[in-house]
């Protein structure tokens, strides 16, 4: 991929965190997304996130997929090491990477095109294993990198932008992830900066695997009708629809809201969808409850956002595989290398 690196400003009077970093010290390279792209408004939020939690940006490792949300890996914590999987694989990278070395904060980013179709089983087991990372999900309900086609969390009726309708279901990352038995699960907009950049921070504080799914409108490609997904909208019939070639200048989408209550949020076709913040009643440690409260909101069109669901007892992969808590890097050659004798012993265990 391509980025274009940030020219250095040096702004005396910035606020600074712990380690006496500023914010602009977790910043990456310029973004090349659309303009007006909800993926940049996520890319700040991580950025505010890991400012506020004081993490080194060295200690982290970002890890991503294929498609245009794979490319928000460049765009913050420049100092970080970042690995680009092949499409569909990046959660196996990062079990790998993290069962190699635990002690380093792991974050993927992923999109709904990558994580729900060719990479929906590497999903599902990095799930199950409760692999200690945060994985946000840019769901914007296309494949934006190669121009607009449906993605598996497009809804039925849902058009493309020559006018064909979707008739596939589409697959609920947030419903998946709780029957999964995911120990964090949250929603949110990529607009609502007040929500989001808590529940990154929360993930990142997670042990085990946190999920994150942020509806994230595409400027471009994003026109589709009778969803409850931000991503899909109800088309009005004087909707301009924008050309391929040209990507016209807009403004981020943002909004404020109370908890508990729903918001109407216009995107940048015209088209409205709606949002429903969980209230201070709601549990997120009940997961029946998170079940209902999804589908009781979902019938009434609305999306449900916020920290849906978390596991505070949560046991991630490392602690249910009982592995040494040094590196493997650190570990001497006798260690990793015992000898015939102790893979016998081994052995003699399965017999």
């Amino acid at each position: 991929m391509t980025s274009i690196t940030k020219p250095r400003i040096r702004i005396p009077k910035l606020d600074r965190n712990a380690l006496g970093l500023t914010r602009m010290d977790y910043e990456g390279s310029m973004s090349t997304l659309c303009a007006g792209c909800g993926h940049d408004s996520i890319t700040a939020a991580l950025t505010h996130a890991f400012f506020e939690l004081a993490l080194p940006p060295h200690r982290a490792v970002k890890l991503s997929g294929i498609g245009c949300s794979s490319k928000t890996t460049a765009y913050f914590l420049s100092q970080a090491h970042g690995f680009n999987g092949v499409h569909g694989r990046m959660p196996a990278v990062a079990s790998g990477a993290n069962a190699a070395h635990q002690e380093l904060t792991y974050i993927g980013i992923s999109g709904d095109g990558d994580s729900l179709s060719i990479g929906l089983g590497q999903l599902c087991h990095a799930i199950r294993r409760n692999v200690n990372m945060l994985y946000v999900l840019e769901n914007n309900g296309v494949y934006g990198l190669t121009k607009g086609q449906f993605s598996a969390s497009s809804d039925v009726g849902s058009k493309s932008k020559k006018g064909e309708p979707n008739q596939d279901g589409p697959i609920d990352p947030v419903a998946m992830a709780l029957t999964l038995g995911a120990t964090f699960v949250a929603r949110s907009f990529s607009g609502d900066k007040e929500q989001l950049v808590p529940i990154m921070m929360a993930g990142l504080r997670h042990r085990g695997f946190a999920f994150v799914d942020v509806l994230s409108p595409c400027v471009t490609f994003n026109d589709h009708e009778g969803s409850t997904k931000s991503y899909t909208f109800i088309r009005k019939s004087n909707s301009e629809v924008v050309g391929t070639g040209f990507v016209p200048i807009q403004e981020q989408i943002s909004t404020q809201y109370e908890p508990g209550s729903v918001r109407p949020v216009t995107v940048h076709d015209g088209t409205t969808l709606y949002l429903r913040k969980v209230d201070a009643s709601y549990d997120p440690t009940d997961r029946s409850m998170a079940y209902a409260y999804l589908k009781e909101h979902q019938d009434r069109g609305e999306i449900a956002t916020g920290l849906l669901y978390i596991q505070e007892d949560s046991a991630d992969l490392h602690a249910r595989e009982k592995t040494v808590a040094t590196p493997l890097r650190d570990l001497t050659f006798e260690s990793l290398c015992p000898g015939a004798a102790a893979l016998e012993d081994l052995m003699d265990e399965y017999i």
